[in-house]
């Protein structure tokens, strides 16, 4: 088979295909499948897009203890068919996936017994199947359609690739294939987590909820700014490495619901890689006494998605009874930022049993149990000469300080640090502290992480400022002008010469 040109978009997928078995995925080519009874991954139509067979196994090695019957009851529930819209029934089975599948089912003992499935092993990646498969065809209710790379998870559809060649414009992989697939091929995206266009230099990645505009590169691999050697490398090591694959499936999606929209999000490149330095400065609270940083992400850039992300991740993979509470020190920020967390589904509790109303009812909420409490930081006060009492000795509090370098997060300092002395404190900006402002950093310690004005203009998060130095043009109407001003003004005093003598 004669080698494609360097060029083309059959040379970048064999490019991408290499890429992922360097990764230790496995890879099949499937332009020729046979579907039916003989078929190895399982297809007996083109119209279904779970591989059974590699669910089947994933479910019985990660369910040793539960019977067949259970396993089959957890595959017919993964793979039946939904009949609402295609966001929805995305955030239903995402659920499935995080959570598991609960069943239920007869024992031995003719019991009825209720049982959760565990899909996907979020602790040990490598304790899951990996496959990647080229030039899948699937058939929706009327078209059938070619994929180029879909990455399978267990057996679960959950990377989308869509690749151009190099001269391209990549926007066509949104707007003549996703935008059509989603149409003719619904059901492979009901499984879907994340989706990636490229043409090699230029790649991006966001969720099936997302328009072209809100899809971003992905500009740095790790922690330490590794880059590949081209943008699809760096994308595909960044984002389908299985660690990395299954931190942002697990822990840097949400869907958010407001005005009637649901809307799947899908953490952006510095949100990751900031969240996760944040999530490791947790795990070294006692070392760092509770100083866990400041992060500052530039306006625009999504900070109180970041922030969601953060506490979310905690919540789930960090062992103790965590409460974060957010600090604000203006009403409409409150009210936003609560808003933006109810609308992603974090805080369940209604508005006013966690954002404090009052000086008092803080004090109550801080000493009672609530996952997240929202309050202005000015609702820490005393009367003049009073000591704030101590509320809480708990040291699995995070307070959360949105804008943490206002001047007057100063004057409350000090009685926040009496209320919660074994608290950690972590601060959120949009911008980066000015000189003198040491008070912040003795609070918060140095930055965990930087996403700064420029690199958001270089990722198109933000639109760049640009400044004009214009002389303006004047004209003078008034030939007499000059003649006008001399006679307004008092005449000039007499002067003598004084002769030599």
């Amino acid at each position: 088979m004669p080698h494609p040109h360097p060029d083309s978009e059959q040379a970048l997928e064999n490019e991408t295909i290499d890429l992922f078995d360097s990764m230790g995925w496995a890879t099949v080519d499937c332009m020729n499948e046979a579907c039916g009874a003989n078929n190895p991954m399982g297809r007996e139509t083109k119209s279904e897009v779970v591989l059974v067979p590699l669910l089947r196994s994933a479910l019985i090695k990660l369910n040793p203890d539960l019977p067949s019957e259970a396993i089959q009851l957890a595959i017919d529930e993964l793979v039946r068919d939904r009949s609402t819209s295609l966001e929805n029934t995305n955030r239903e089975i995402y659920q499935l996936l995080k959570n598991g599948v609960k069943v239920r089912f007869k024992n031995d003992d003719d019991e009825e017994q209720e049982e959760t499935l565990k899909v996907i092993d979020w602790e040990t990646p490598t304790n899951n199947d990996f496959l990647l498969v080229s030039q899948l065809w699937i058939t929706g209710e009327i078209y059938t359609r070619r994929t180029d790379l879909i990455g399978f998870v267990n057996g679960l559809p959950l990377v989308f690739i869509e690749l151009k060649a190099h001269h391209q414009r990549l926007e066509q992989a949104y707007q003549k294939n996703l935008t059509d697939y989603k149409q003719t091929i619904p059901q492979l995206f009901w499984y879907n987590a994340f989706i990636i266009l490229s043409n090699g230099k230029k790649s991006c990645i966001s969720s099936l909820t997302a328009q072209w505009e809100h899809f971003a590169e992905w500009q740095k691999i790790n922690s330490d700014g590794e880059e590949g050697i081209i943008s699809l490398e760096t994308i595909i090591r960044g984002t389908c490495d299985k660690t990395r694959l299954l931190d942002l499936v697990e822990n840097f999606t949400f869907f958010y619901t407001a005005g009637g929209n649901l809307t799947k999000i899908v953490a952006k490149n510095h949100q990751f890689l900031g969240v996760n330095a944040a999530v490791d400065a947790v795990g070294q609270i006692e070392q760092n006494k509770g100083k866990l940083g400041v992060f500052w992400h530039t306006q625009g850039s999504g900070k109180s998605y970041s922030m969601v992300f953060f506490s979310q991740k905690i919540l789930r993979k960090q062992p103790g009874n965590w409460t974060f509470l957010i600090l604000t020190d203006r009403e409409d920020l409150d009210g936003q930022i609560y808003k933006n967390f109810a609308y992603a589904g974090a805080v369940t509790e209604p508005e006013n049993e966690v954002r404090a109303k009052s000086a008092e009812h803080l004090k109550q909420l801080l000493r009672e149990d609530h996952r997240y409490v929202f309050t202005l930081i000015q609702k820490f006060r005393t009367e003049k000469g009073a000591t704030y009492p101590k509320l809480s000795d708990r040291s699995d509090i995070i307070v959360i300080a949105d804008e943490a370098h206002r001047s007057q997060y100063d004057t409350f300092a000090l009685n926040l640090r009496n209320a919660l002395p074994n608290a950690g404190f972590i601060g959120f900006t949009g911008t980066p502290l000015m000189s003198g402002e040491e008070k912040t950093r003795e609070e918060f310690g140095d930055y965990i992480s930087i996403y700064n004005f420029q690199k958001s203009i270089q990722d198109g998060a933000t639109v760049p400022l640009y400044y004009e130095n214009r002389i303006p043009e004047l004209q003078l109407d008034n030939s007499d002008l000059n003649a006008e001003i001399g006679k307004s003004l008092p005449p000039l005093p007499s002067t003598r010469t004084k002769n030599a003598s």
